[in-house]
């Protein structure tokens, strides 16, 4: 499975309409086992 963003995981927050609790439930879930990748450029 891949998910990919132009958002920083930072940012997700914000895009759940400010709910941390969402955001920290769904992010720990997709990063529990997750490779990471950030690019530049």
């Amino acid at each position: 499975m891949g998910i990919t963003t132009n958002k920083s995981i930072r940012d997700w927050t914000e895009l759940l309409a400010g709910d941390e609790v969402l955001a920290t439930a769904i992010l720990d879930r997709l990063l529990h086992r997750a490779h990471v990748l950030d690019i530049k450029g």
